[in-house]
Parts: C-alpha cells; sequence; structure tokens
C-alpha cells in the first residue's frame, strides 16, 4: 500500500474545471490529488518572427512556472532569466502539444498555452499538459466557431502522466514524497491511438532492468487511457 493508501496502478483524484478564468480565450484548471495547475490559452493571429517568408503554418508554443507559494519552501519567482529546469519542462509541453495538431491548419497563427503551478505536489509537468491540451482545444473550437480557423487543426487528443519505481515496486502518478525517494522516475506522453510523443526515464539511484521499464510504459499507458476518457 502506498503512502496515500492508492494502489500501484491507481491515479490520484484527478478533476478538470474548464473556463476557470473569464480573460483568457480558454483556461482550465487541473487537478492532480493536490497538484494544482492553471493552463490558459492565448492567441496571436500571426507566425513567430522566426518562422520563413513561405511557411504558412502556425505554432503552438507553452510557458510554464511555479508560483511561489505553490511548494512547501518559498521558490523565487523567475523574472529575468528561467531556470534550466523550467526550460526544459516548458519545452516538453510545447513539443507535446505540436504533436498534436496539423501546424498547416492553423495558418498564420500562434497558440501560447501557460501553465502556471498554484499548487505542487508532484507530477507537475504531466498535469501542465493534460490540461494544456483541454485549454488547446477548447480554444481551437472556440476559434472555429468565429470563423478564424476552418478547419480543425486537432489530430488526436494527448495526456500524460508519471510513472517509476518506489520501494522496488512500479507506481503510477507519483506525488512528491514518492517522487523523492523513487529508484526511478518516467514521464510518458501519448496520444489516443497509443503513439509515443515522449517517453523520459531515468535511474535515481542504481541501474534497473530493461523489463522494469517496459513495465513502467504499461502501467503508465493503462493511465493516460484513463485521463483521456476523462476528458
Amino acid at each position: 500500500m502506498r503512502n496515500d493508501g492508492r494502489k500501484n496502478d491507481e491515479l490520484r483524484q484527478i478533476k478538470f474545471t474548464h473556463n476557470f478564468t473569464k480573460n483568457a480565450l480558454s483556461s482550465v484548471l487541473t487537478e492532480f490529488g493536490d497538484t494544482k495547475v492553471i493552463t490558459a490559452a492565448s492567441v496571436d493571429l500571426k507566425k513567430p518572427k522566426w518562422m520563413e517568408d513561405d511557411d504558412n503554418r502556425g505554432w503552438v508554443t507553452a510557458e510554464y512556472a511555479l508560483l511561489p507559494s505553490s511548494t512547501n519552501v518559498r521558490c523565487a519567482r523567475e523574472r529575468s532569466k528561467i531556470s534550466g529546469r523550467t526550460y526544459e519542462i516548458q519545452r516538453l509541453i510545447g513539443r507535446s502539444l505540436r504533436a498534436c495538431v496539423d501546424l498547416s491548419k492553423m495558418p498564420k497563427m500562434t497558440i501560447t498555452i501557460d501553465a502556471d503551478v498554484i499548487q505542487a505536489d508532484g507530477g507537475t509537468r504531466t498535469a501542465s499538459i493534460c490540461g494544456g491540451f483541454l485549454a488547446l482545444r477548447d480554444a481551437v473550437n472556440k476559434l472555429m466557431e468565429q470563423g478564424v480557423l476552418t478547419e480543425n487543426p486537432i489530430i488526436e487528443p494527448i495526456a500524460a502522466i508519471s510513472a517509476g519505481i518506489v520501494n522496488d515496486e512500479i507506481v503510477l502518478d507519483l506525488n512528491y514524497e514518492e517522487d523523492s525517494n523513487a529508484q526511478a522516475d518516467s514521464n510518458i506522453v501519448l496520444t489516443k491511438s497509443g503513439k509515443i510523443v515522449d517517453f523520459q526515464t531515468t535511474a535515481e539511484g542504481g541501474a534497473y532492468e530493461q523489463e522494469k521499464m517496459h513495465q513502467i510504459f504499461k502501467i503508465a499507458e493503462k493511465g493516460i487511457k484513463d485521463i483521456i476518457y476523462m476528458y
């Protein structure tokens, strides 16, 4: 039995609250147990400056932040320069969201997903991806209703979850205490059809057998199917 009473393959209680704020085009409060993230979508009707002039695709990108009071010890705001961890996480969110859209169907448009962690208890990046997808989907639906988009660029849903090895057992959706003591920690992003978008896995202590990596993937696959069913 885990420290919060869950079975090894059991997700924390998950909740998605749509239209959580009123000013963003779309916003979602995502809750994975005690981890809470606000994701919001903003639209700029022009493509990024770095794109070639004859490239008419659109773009999806992301920004991520831990709010100062989101952790048990106050984390400083990243004002002038973001940390390597933050940069890596927002790149992961952006890559994951671009993997589920056809950028040619949102020409000369940039959608930015902001993920702000208001309470952290493990799995903030995976919760950000799930909430980010829902905010993106809600934004796309509104843009189609407004006639700004003529085709739906979303190919299929994606979701993400953490998994790992804790006390020599394969467990799903690690909270902070489990993540801090994990022998191996993974973040997996899959499409609804089961295609791999990202599979990051790291041994935190000693090396582990390849068979356990397969077990981590299988338990994450089950969790992601359950999350997408909640969408």
